[in-house]
């Protein structure tokens, strides 16, 4: 049985300074500007939840990779605008993130009012999960709440150094639907369960595949990994994306496969070109006549039905990773026609965060999926059945 954790409204915050640990880390264009403000707006039931129960809400984001530098271009000034107009109120902006600036920024805080501060990782002892940085984060509230999936596996200060100090803590709702649908997808799946596989590299995917290759029915793979599955099998794959020192992980899942564990299905042809190159000379091959030179970018239309049809009666679906180089338009059918049949299955379809969260995105299909990760590494870890510091950091619920 997955161990619950506390959750925000089983605490009292009312009247009290809480810190809200917020994922806002959203791309920017050239100018500042938010090009895709979805992290924001998942966090909003949360912060709408804090502000009606009369509690002093102060946000702590990180945004980018500043490396404990102040850099302006990563300033989380484009954020409290972008959270204003959502929540339709003021949401004051602190351009610090501790020390007396903050500190009188609270003293002027009501109940019901919102404060974002500075980028977290403006300050060297967040990454480092430096105690005194740690302590200096604690005189800023009685109350922590854990909302940001995206860093639950990363040892950070905001992440478990500040919640350590704190005797009231607990996890926003975003983190709860997260847990129940990642972990529950996993541990207590209703069957046929058809794991979906991509992206790039088996190496990336290691934990995932031990870990789920034991608990699911089907595994589709599909992406550059299927090319270390082809070269395990003794065949050509010309120029296509491969790990040699991985080989031993396709023909240990062909023999579970074949011993009746589960059935693993792999392209059955695939878009192969000269180069990456989007003007490049593009074929479609069967995945025994990849010719030498060329590399495979996609999964081509006889996968794209087979893949299909494998998902028509799968009541749970879990889908990571692309299918091909989906950035390019060329290479992109795939991806976007296995989000098309994931979208249309019966399934309960969780897709992990990342790339293959955008792909959904780009396909026009996330209003379809039933759940759709704002992590990337955490969803993975998760997957891999990995205890996450975000979470450890928040006590269970007593059952």
């Amino acid at each position: 049985m997955i161990p619950s954790k506390i959750c925000v409204d089983e605490i009292d915050v009312q009247g009290k300074r809480v810190f809200l640990r917020a994922d806002f880390n959203v791309p920017l264009d050239g100018d500042l500007h938010i090009t895709d403000d979805r992290r924001i707006r998942l966090s909003l039931p949360t912060v709408n939840y804090l502000i009606d129960e009369g509690a002093k809400v102060v946000i702590g984001s990180h945004l980018g990779r500043p490396k404990g530098k102040v850099d302006p271009k990563y300033s989380m000034a484009p954020v409290a605008k972008r959270l204003s107009r959502l929540l339709r109120k003021e949401v004051r902006f602190c351009g610090a993130v501790v020390g007396p600036q903050v500190e009188r920024e609270l003293e002027k805080m009501e109940p019901g009012d919102v404060l974002l501060l500075e980028n977290l990782r403006f300050m060297p002892g967040e990454e480092s999960n430096d105690p005194e940085f740690s302590k200096l984060l604690a005189r800023l509230c009685d109350v922590y709440i854990n909302d940001a999936f995206g860093t639950a596996h990363r040892a950070h200060a905001s992440v478990v150094g500040l919640p350590s100090r704190l005797k009231s803590v607990a996890i926003g709702f975003l983190m709860k639907k997260e847990v129940t649908y990642l972990q529950g997808a996993v541990s207590d799946p209703t069957r046929p369960f058809v794991a979906v596989l991509g992206g790039g590299k088996v190496s990336g995917k290691l934990g995932v595949i031990a870990n789920l290759q034991e608990r699911v029915d089907k595994i589709i793979i599909g992406g550059g990994m299927a090319f270390t599955f082809y070269k395990a099998m003794g065949l050509e794959i010309g120029n296509s994306m491969v790990e040699d020192n991985l080989l031993h992980i396709p023909l240990d899942m062909l023999e579970k496969s074949r011993k009746g564990g589960f059935k693993l299905y792999l392209p059955v042809d695939c878009v192969v070109a000269e180069s990456l190159d989007p003007a490049a000379p593009t074929k479609i091959v069967p995945y025994q006549e990849i010719p030498k030179g060329w590399t495979g970018l996609d999964i081509g239309p006889a996968s794209v039905r087979l893949f299909a049809e494998v998902l028509e009666n799968a009541k749970t679906i879990l889908w990571n990773g692309p299918m091909g180089v989906f950035e390019i338009d060329a290479y992109s059918r795939g991806t976007f026609a296995m989000a098309h049949a994931v979208a249309n299955s019966y399934a309960l379809t969780v897709v992990g965060g990342g790339d293959t969260a955008l792909a959904v995105y780009r396909a026009g299909e996330a209003d379809n999926m039933t759940f759709i990760s704002t992590g990337g590494g955490a969803a993975l870890e998760l997957l891999e059945g990995k205890e996450l510091p975000g979470l450890s950091s928040i006590p269970d619920r007593d059952n």
